[in-house]
């Protein structure tokens, strides 16, 4: 490393990739932008490699960046948590900080399964942030994130360099509350079609299997609603606006927390489930947890 390094550029570059921008970065730093941009061009000569490419109003990592964030975010998060581990009472154990992008089309209750593994961690400090799918990716890029959980794998992309971890998977079912099953059972599934409809919206992964198994059954679907947030679908659905599809995973869940029946299954279509990091092989203790059972 050249003699010429200094932490100091390293912790501005730090901030501007965890901000996306280096506007946004000077405003943290309360600092022009031309000198948040100027410390990080001498951060990128004293290490003779670029880091930071533009990318529309902000900025993305190349190759080298990433790597040098990596080393970034074990140096600084470990120094910004000092203060707290300090004032810990003897004894205590320290915070440990776990930041999640929840896909805003996996189910909740899938969400707390996956997370499971790790909830009985001493000091966890659990960060959820639910967004679209393409803006989840986005952050984790500029590494705000350790982890997304999403119902689909990130497609390949030249700017982005995100590696899909497979953590599961379940069969649908259909639920109602006990009024909606009993009509719903006597023809099954084509009972399903004298009975109002909640369903995933449009941009859900699972939705288009749905919609087959449907077509399959000769089923005419009476949707009465559409939903991106599954925990909002289900919500109405206990309430009786109609019966909806959810994953066999969190079945006894379903019961318990929204009062609802078991109608019967949708045969062959599955629901994935995936975790998506900007490393292939895990290093965040934490996330390894929770994508190391499902073989990551």
């Amino acid at each position: 490393m050249s003699q010429h390094f200094n932490y100091r550029h390293l912790y501005y570059f730090w901030v501007v990739a965890k901000e996306g921008g280096m506007s946004r970065a000077a405003v943290r730093l309360d600092m022009a932008v031309q000198t948040v941009s100027a410390q990080v061009r001498e951060l990128e000569r004293s290490l003779g490699v670029q880091l930071l490419r533009p990318e529309g109003r902000g900025v993305t990592l190349t190759e080298a960046g990433q790597r040098a964030m990596q080393q970034a975010d074990v140096i600084f998060e470990a120094g910004e948590a000092l203060p707290g581990l300090l004032r810990e009472p003897d004894g205590a154990e320290p915070a440990v900080r776990l930041s999640l992008g929840i896909s805003d089309t996996l189910p909740k209750l899938v969400v707390r399964h996956l997370v499971q593994p790790v909830l009985a961690t001493p000091g966890l400090r659990l960060l959820c942030h639910e967004q679209r799918f393409d803006d989840l990716l986005g952050n984790l890029a500029v590494h705000k994130l350790d982890l997304v959980l999403a119902d689909r794998p990130a497609p390949p992309h030249a700017g982005l360099k995100v590696f899909n971890h497979a953590m599961g998977s379940s069969e649908l079912a259909w639920y109602g509350t006990a009024e909606l099953a009993v009509r719903a059972k006597k023809r099954f599934p084509q009972g399903l079609a004298d009975v109002p409809m909640l369903l995933p919206a449009a941009n859900a992964a699972v939705r288009p299997h749905i919609d087959r198994w449907l077509t399959q059954h000769g089923i005419a679907a009476r949707v009465a609603g559409e939903f991106e947030d599954s925990a909002l679908l289900k919500i109405f659905a206990a309430g009786g606006m109609g019966v909806f599809p959810a994953p066999s995973l969190v079945h006894q869940q379903l019961l318990a927390q929204y009062g609802v029946r078991h109608i019967g299954a949708l045969d062959g279509v599955l629901e994935h489930f995936y975790g998506i990091s900007t490393e292939r092989r895990v290093v965040h203790p934490l996330v390894r947890r929770m994508v190391e059972p499902a073989g990551a």
